[in-house]
């Protein structure tokens, strides 16, 4: 027993040492330029899906590796390293330290729950709508961090008012609190005593059916930990968890910046086919915002059906009175509000560069009109998503946090300028190990492509071709679902992407059809605390079992993926016309495919 549990202690050593020395035969024995870029990318792989060491460290073994075997020189493999990518993600990274510090999405979560109600479903619908918006332009890791605290808050709340009434209900039961219920029993019987005895009669078999109803209704203190006073309360409690973590990944599906997959993704993309110009913020947000749509209502229903019940008429109803809960939630998400005061000098700024960045990437080349990056056709190309971000995200280390104010109380030099973020602040917001992570995939690929392995994959995957081409979407779609749940979703994504690009090319069909699935349902990680930063996050809270997660999780990826394989055959192959082959793909013999 003693030597298994040191063996658990030191497996990532064994996982790091065992790994190369197991196959180092593909090297030694084949002896090929594909060979040896295979080894790097099968002990890449390794490392990333079991974490043996660091993403960010496991991500340098190419720019080790590659110049030894040959394949890239030491500075064509550091240019890999930092793309367009980075700098979309620095100017990201700025806004999103600003909106961070100074509170801004505090705000605009808590006034979306307050335009929807404090009904424990629309309160739900509430924060999962905050929480996927906050997420189109934030880390889902942030946004989950962020709101769960303002959630926490209103359930607690929730549960404290609910334990008062309770408490008052039991006592009027009791005949303490209401002297109206201790009655002269002397006078009454000597004038009603018939009548009296057919009261209390009646009074002690309601009191009995209602202790009765109340104790069903009530856990026992030991089976709940104390925490819940009643299994509602347990399960709405897990159900507003729940919301905010699915709700936090599901929004950042939306835009090309929501989550790193994404950006991996179009960086990947541009790169392996730059002369399609159709990935950009616009045309992703068109595509996928239905999407994310479509798949938080269904959530919201699946969670709610499963936590709440399947009450949804009496959601509908404005006129019922509000219950406990409902006056408990109103008013701590009213105080919350409150205490923010009225918007400062700082907010509005940070609001005013944020639709204006967005409203940069929507019209930079939308497709339908011209944008503006007509306005320079010697330069076409030149400016991408990144140039409006930087644009925008330095404006955030130049103007004042604060107006100049005149001197006060005699004192001199009373005049400071400090910005709006700072350089220590950026750092701290800056996602350091998913820039370096990206970084060894684009080297994977640049590798992959000189070394010959890509088209080496291609032609071994070109019998895939008489499958019917759904199956083949489906397939890789469950593959890389199955595998975020263990893996980080930037490593899943970043090794299918080299391998699903030829694999396109190889039965002729356009890229994008395999690429755009499988992407999203790279995000799809639901089912386990590990699979994902707000799982993490939300399970930490103390409501939620493994179980729970497991349940919830698995129907929300059966609806993720749905919707995906729905929106890539409808509305998706009219935008990109993904049922042609298009020019800006490489040429390669045609196989014979059964269309979808």
């Amino acid at each position: 027993m003693g030597i298994f549990t040191k063996f658990l202690a030191f497996h990532r050593i064994f996982i790091i040492i065992l790994t190369p020395l197991l196959l180092l035969p593909l090297p030694l024995l084949i002896q090929t330029k594909e060979a040896e870029c295979a080894y790097t990318l099968f002990i890449v792989a390794v490392y990333w899906l079991s974490e043996a060491m660091p993403l960010a460290v496991t991500a340098l073994i190419p720019a080790l590796m590659f110049p030894l075997f040959g394949i890239l020189k030491s500075k064509m493999v550091a240019a890999a390293y930092f793309k367009d990518f980075h700098l979309l993600l620095i100017g990201v990274i700025c806004l999103a330290t600003s909106i961070e510090k100074w509170n801004l999405h505090k705000r605009i979560a808590l006034r979306m729950v307050m335009l929807l109600g404090v009904n424990p479903g629309w309160l739900m619908l509430g924060f999962m709508l905050s929480s996927a918006f906050l997420s189109m332009w934030l880390s889902n890791t942030s946004t989950a961090a962020m709101v769960m605290p303002i959630v926490e808050a209103v359930i607690q709340q929730i549960l404290k008012a609910e334990a008062e009434v309770n408490t008052i209900h039991m006592k009027r039961m009791n005949g303490t609190a209401n002297p109206g219920l201790q009655l002269n029993e002397d006078e009454e019987k000597q004038e009603h005593n018939g009548e009296i005895i057919r009261n209390e009669t009646s009074h002690n078999t309601r009191k009995d059916e209602q202790d009765d109803t109340l104790q069903q209704n009530m856990v026992s203190v030991s089976d709940m930990h104390g925490k819940y006073r009643s299994k509602k309360d347990h399960m709405m409690c897990k159900g507003m968890s729940l919301c905010i973590a699915y709700a936090s990944t599901i929004g950042g599906l939306t835009t090309i910046t929501g989550t790193s997959t994404n950006l991996i993704f179009a960086e990947h993309f541009n790169n392996r086919y730059p002369d399609c110009h159709c990935i950009n913020f616009g045309s992703w947000f068109l595509l996928c915002f239905p999407i994310s749509i479509i798949i938080l209502i269904l959530s919201w229903v699946w969670l709610h059906w499963l936590f709440l019940g399947f009450n949804f008429t009496g959601m509908c109803n404005c006129s019922k009175e509000k219950t406990v809960r409902e006056q408990a939630s109103a008013r701590v998400i009213k105080e919350e509000y409150k205490a923010l005061g009225p918007m400062s000098y700082q907010e509005i700024v940070t609001l005013v560069i944020f639709i204006l960045m967005a409203l940069l990437w929507f019209t930079r080349d939308p497709g339908f009109i011209p944008g503006w990056a007509s306005l320079f056709p010697d330069y076409k190309g030149y400016a991408t998503d990144s140039t409006a971000a930087l644009v925008l995200g330095l404006l955030f280390f130049i103007i004042p946090s604060n107006m100049p104010t005149s001197p006060s109380s005699g004192k001199k030099n009373d005049y400071s300028y400090s910005t709006l973020i700072s350089w220590k602040e950026f750092q701290a917001c800056m996602p350091w190990e998913i820039a370096l992570l990206v970084g060894g995939g684009f080297a994977l690929a640049e590798g992959s492509e000189v070394s010959g392995l890509s088209a080496w994959v291609g032609s071994k995957l070109t019998p895939l071709g008489s499958l019917p081409l759904w199956v083949t979407i489906i397939v890789s779609s469950l593959i890389v679902t199955t595998i975020t749940e263990i893996a980080s979703n930037p490593a899943t994504i970043t090794i299918f992407l080299p391998i699903l690009s030829p694999l396109a090319e190889a039965i002729h069909i356009n890229p994008l059809y395999i690429l755009i699935p499988t992407t999203l349902c790279t995000s799809f990680a639901f089912l386990l605390p590990v699979a994902n930063p707000p799982n993490a996050i939300v399970f930490t809270y103390g409501h939620l079992r493994v179980i729970d997660m497991v349940k919830a999780g698995l129907g929300v990826n059966i609806i993720g993926v749905a919707v995906v394989m729905l929106a890539v055959s409808t509305w998706g192959t009219t935008f990109f016309n993904l049922k042609e082959y298009p020019s800006w793909a490489p040429a390669v013999p045609t196989v014979n495919i059964t269309g979808p």
